[in-house]
């Protein structure tokens, strides 16, 4: 497991990624927090510092620097249940630039009256940013919750030029 941390236009990112994928993009730099959820999806993983984990750290300059599909072909190895990793499958869907609802999304990935469950796998998309959690906004077009904190997704969709003026 390769693991580094980075500064951002949005602050500190950890990333870690398992050989050609990334499993976690986490905001900050909570060594503990970041070690414990490694070790709670792969028990006695080694880990180890890499200056570029699945050759994410250059893809995400990139988007940074305004190439806003760097991502968009980034492997992730996402951990969760079924109904998460439907749910995550459906965000790596809306592109830059657009948003999405969490009752679009929840009629989306077939269960149109699972919209808390949708903004609950929302909350525990492992990979922020590479997994556009921050596209989905309420349904009357306000920003609610992200784990990153609404002043970075409101920066992320302001970023990609969603159109954020009605937030």
């Amino acid at each position: 497991m390769q693991l580094t941390t980075i500064e951002s236009p949005i602050g500190p990112l950890s990333i870690a990624a398992r050989g050609r994928c990334v499993c976690l993009l986490h905001f900050g730099a909570d060594e503990d927090y970041i070690l414990k959820q490694l070790g709670s999806w792969y028990p006695n993983v080694s880990v180890e510092p890499h200056p570029d984990p699945a050759g994410a750290i250059g893809r995400l300059a990139e988007y940074f620097d305004g190439r806003l599909d760097a991502l968009d072909d980034v492997e992730v190895e996402l951990n969760g249940t079924a109904f998460q990793q439907r749910v995550w499958k459906a965000l790596r869907g809306i592109r830059a630039g657009s948003t999405s609802t969490y009752a679009a999304l929840a009629a989306g990935v077939g269960a149109p009256s699972a919209v808390r469950a949708v903004g609950a796998a929302n909350g525990a998309n492992p990979v922020a940013v590479i997994v556009p959690c921050h596209r989905v906004i309420g349904s009357n077009g306000r920003l609610t919750g992200y784990g990153g904190g609404l002043d970075r997704k409101e920066w992320l969709l302001r970023h990609e030029g969603a159109a954020v003026g009605l937030f």
